[in-house]
Formats: structure tokens, sequence, C-alpha cells
């Protein structure tokens, strides 16, 4: 009985410890979509930002109307690009894995320039993107932020 029970004990630290490490590997991946985001969100690059979702995905912009699947997304992202520059820096808070889907939170600070004007104004944002694992990779499929208040 003492041999079984040295296996089972065995057997469940072993894939405890895979567990740890796909997490751990799943949460770097993440990390990366997120930075991915961030660096096409700054070069204007809709393309670019709208390969890293789902092709079902939903943006839910602050105070714009909800942008849902690959068309209404990248029109809506073509649109910001074509009227504003971004300068974010992507700060991750929380990243959590349940099987084939996660969510991670972050906040953004920099500035946006407004392209009509010329203007520079500040910006700082907080992030909820929800994902999901599409095919081995993580996607985007629901993204929504939020001015922080006092942005």
């Amino acid at each position: 009985m003492k041999k079984v029970i040295v296996l089972v004990t065995m057997f469940a630290v072993f894939w405890m410890g895979k567990e740890v490490k796909a997490q751990a590997n799943d949460r770097k991946e993440i990390e990366n979509l997120i930075f991915s985001y961030r660096d096409a969100l700054n070069a204007s690059e809709a393309n670019s930002v709208v390969s890293l979702y789902t092709e079902n995905g939903v943006l839910l912009p602050n105070t714009a109307p909800t942008a849902v699947g690959t068309v209404q997304v990248l029109a809506t992202y073509q649109y910001v690009f074509d009227n504003f520059n971004f300068n974010l820096a992507f700060t991750l808070d929380e990243i959590v894995v349940r099987g084939d889907y996660a969510f991670a939170r972050s906040t953004s600070k920099g500035s946006v320039v407004i392209k009509a004007s010329g203007e520079t104004v500040p910006d700082e944002n907080r992030e909820l993107f929800v994902l999901e694992r599409v095919e081995g990779e993580w996607k985007i499929a629901r993204y929504m932020y939020n001015k922080a208040k006092g942005s």
C-alpha cells in the first residue's frame, strides 16, 4: 500500500510541476501578445493589431460603439489611427489562465497626438483583455479599456 501511495504522490508532484510550467509558459505568451498589441498600437498598424484578435473578437472602446468581428474591429482601429498617434507604455497587473481562456488586466500611460491639431495630450487607461487559445496560439477575444481617473 505504501508503494502505491508513494507512486501516486510522485505522479501528482510530477503532474503539478507540468501544470505550473504550462501556466508559466501561457503567462509569458500572453505577456508577449499584449506587448505585441502595444507595439502595433504605437506604430498605428491596424492590420497588425487585428491579427492579434480572434475572428469573432470584440473591441469595447471607451466612448465609442462596440466593434464585433474582424471587419468592424479593423475599421475601428483604422479610424483611430487615421486620427491619432499613440505613445503608450503598458504595465501588466494580472494574468489569470484557465484552460484555453485567460484574462489580463493592465494599465497604459503615455501620450496621444491628435492629428487634426497636432496637439499632444497625456493618456492613461485601464484595460481588460479576455484571451482565447486558438489552434495553440493566444488571441484577444475581448478587449475593453477606459480612462483612468484623472486622465
